[in-house]
């Protein structure tokens, strides 16, 4: 090898120690970046293509810098429902702006907040994508129909009562009325020897109210009408329900209607009028368990009502949103409702380490990383998702320290060699002529 070839190889230490150091002051720069992977220089010697198998040719080297992309970070625990990371394998799909035409990315950097539009973005500026789940919670049919994920554009909700349950005393010792017929308590023939209004709640979130009342008519048997209380308009017919409840002969419920089996259970159908704007609403009414005491029972104390509760809710505002292990994203109402979304799919590669790396901590799908599978979270090879939760940086200091030093002495000893090489040159320059 002549001493112009150890000038090369010593240019080639310098150039591949120079990207080292690169790639160690990006380690360092990015101790603290979300979901960050450290790169590493890798060298390998440079051989002469004329130089034969077996050959004394002295080598050169290079270096390759790439990220450890599949090494995970460790999580931290954050305050906010919409930091997130993954548990596993994947990257969150995003894209590189909030237009349709964006391009698509790959990150586990997932600090993502609200924009002022209220799509989800990371502070690379990155959108987060998911799917946009319909009124019964599923996913679009086209798998590739992915949306921005948004958290401000929800509205609110409301919930129409399906069921409810009275529990209530009939006073044993009330004289028996034999001249009752159905309808007389609403038509005000008689007088009920007990009633209560209870509310129960339309489609619209309104309060409807909905009257019980109960007069007794043989031993151990009552009968009830349940009448609809508000405005006669609103519905088609205001008596929603009539029939009997009968006892046992140590105050607890025997059966209601004559069902058999006995039942406590009573169903009825709201007619709303079209006027009133409201579909017809069915509801089912709890008595009581039969033989029990936990609805209506018949004990010689004073008839009164001890509760009642039924499901449906006022209409509520949007209070905050959830994200699940499963990726599924859930409103929560001031009125105690909650309602699934959005589903944020993870995206995973046959070769992730062959990814593109993009600005922002973000990568892109190449021939060597293969194409993106996109499946729900925590499902197949897709790994779970963390709410309130960032995946640290990979990087670690003490090493990155070390290959500062490693790296110094190596560019320094490949500067020694030029500098050798040109002392030997001058040495060589002024042998005598002659």
């Amino acid at each position: 090898m002549s001493l112009y070839g150890a000038l090369a190889i010593g240019i080639a230490g310098l150039n591949a120690n120079s990207q080292a150091l690169s790639a160690t002051s990006s380690n360092i720069a990015n101790v603290n970046t979300v979901g960050y992977k450290d790169a590493t220089a890798s060298f390998s010697t440079f051989m002469n293509a004329d130089a034969g198998v077996g050959s004394n040719a002295s080598a050169g080297v290079t270096a390759a810098i790439s990220q450890n992309v599949t090494t995970q970070g460790l999580p931290t625990t954050t305050s906010s429902p919409t930091d997130l990371s993954i548990s596993g394998n994947g990257f969150f799909v995003v894209a590189s702006n909030a237009s349709a035409t964006a391009t698509q990315e790959y990150t586990r950097a997932g600090s993502f907040t609200p924009d002022s539009s209220g799509n989800l973005v990371n502070s690379a500026g990155l959108y987060l994508q998911g799917y946009k789940l319909d009124a019964a919670g599923n996913v679009p049919t086209n798998t590739s129909n992915l949306s921005l994920i948004n958290v401000s554009s929800l509205s609110g909700t409301a919930a129409a009562s399906t069921k409810m349950s009275l529990q209530a005393n009939l006073q044993a010792s009330s004289t028996v009325d034999g001249s009752y017929t159905a309808g007389d308590m609403a038509a005000g023939n008689v007088t009920p020897d007990f009633t209560r209004t209870v509310n129960i709640y339309d489609s619209q979130g309104g309060q409807q109210p909905i009257t019980f009342s109960f007069i007794k008519t043989a031993a151990n048997t009552w009968a009830y009408e349940a009448n609809y209380a508000g405005t006669a308009s609103n519905v088609t017919s205001t008596a929603l329900s009539q029939g009997t409840v009968t006892f046992n002969s140590d105050g607890t419920l025997k059966n209601v209607n004559g069902a058999s089996p006995a039942s406590g259970n009573i169903a009825m159908t709201i007619p709303w009028s079209a006027s009133s704007g409201l579909a017809s609403q069915a509801l089912a009414v709890n008595l009581g368990t039969v033989t029990g005491t936990s609805g209506l029972t018949q004990y010689d104390t004073p008839s009164e009502l001890s509760g009642s509760t039924s499901d449906g809710s006022a209409f509520g505002s949007v209070t905050g949103v959830t994200i699940g292990k499963d990726g599924t994203v859930t409103a929560q109402f001031s009125n105690g409702l909650s309602q699934d979304v959005y589903k944020v799919p993870i995206a995973t590669f046959t070769n992730p380490d062959g990814l593109g790396q993009m600005t922002g901590n973000a990568y892109s799908a190449t021939k060597a990383s293969g194409a993106a599978n996109i499946n729900l979270a925590n499902s197949g090879s897709a790994g779970g998702i963390q709410s309130n939760s960032l995946e640290g940086s990979t990087v670690d200091l003490a090493t990155e320290f070390t290959n500062l030093i490693t790296t110094q002495r190596a560019y320094s000893a490949s500067a020694r060699i030029i500098t050798t090489a040109d002392q030997m040159l001058t040495q060589l320059e002024q042998l005598p002529t002659n």
